[in-house]
């Protein structure tokens, strides 16, 4: 399959399909003209790397993964490393909340601010 199929079939661009190659994430062949060609299973490969990414899993953990996807079973060694990931991903979480606290404080200081400043 060429790769405006499989990004077609997909439904992520042709540079998606560029850097997924780039990670290591995805393989391709090239015909006797340089043009890439995906087997047909790389459609549903590119469709698991979607979910992966919407997960929040960094390319290096994806590649960490796939094999383990790949075989379809759960070994101590994948759970750890998902469990790494959610508690990576609980502390962005933490950190945005405080982030997004302190946004909320300076603009309802400012809009105080402006309030009584408008009055005098």
């Amino acid at each position: 399959m060429r790769i405006g199929e499989v990004a077609a079939k997909a439904g992520v661009s042709v540079r998606a399909l560029r850097y997924y190659e780039q990670q290591d994430l995805l393989h391709s062949s090239r015909n006797p003209g340089g043009q890439r060609r995906y087997p047909a299973e790389a459609v549903e490969r590119v469709r698991l790397l979607q979910q992966l990414y919407a997960m929040g899993l960094t390319s290096s953990t994806i590649r960490k993964v796939l094999p383990f996807a790949d075989s379809g079973g759960a070994s101590p060694e994948l759970l750890e490393l998902l469990a790494a990931e959610r508690d990576r991903l609980d502390r962005r979480l933490t950190d945005l909340r405080d982030t997004r606290g302190r946004l909320h404080d300076c603009l309802t200081k400012a809009h105080d601010q402006g309030r009584s400043g408008s009055s005098s």
